[in-house]
């Protein structure tokens, strides 16, 4: 199933938003440094994630949270999320 995903780096604790259809091969590319743009911010923890139908659908969330800019907002977005907590879909819900 398609992702978005937040990671944070807890090395610095700055966020990271992708999206894919393999979460847990994702966040070992992310550790393991073989994404450039992460590469230098390791170990990265799975922070938040929300499951999709479709990749375009989880790509244009993806964009959606991006473009807010804003670490505030991300914030917003994972308010009431118990730290480090990772997939708002879980069998909790």
């Amino acid at each position: 199933m398609p992702y978005v995903y937040i990671l944070i780096s807890k090395k610095d604790r700055r966020y990271y938003v992708g999206s894919t259809t393999d979460l847990d091969l994702r966040l070992k590319m992310h550790n393991s440094g073989t994404v450039t743009s992460t590469r230098f911010y390791r170990p990265w923890q799975l922070f938040y994630s929300e499951q999709f139908d479709t990749l375009g659908e989880a790509v244009s969330r993806e964009r959606k949270i991006k473009s807010w800019k804003k670490r505030t907002a991300i914030e917003r977005l994972v308010n009431g999320i118990s730290k480090f907590e990772t997939n708002r879909g879980s069998s909790t819900d």
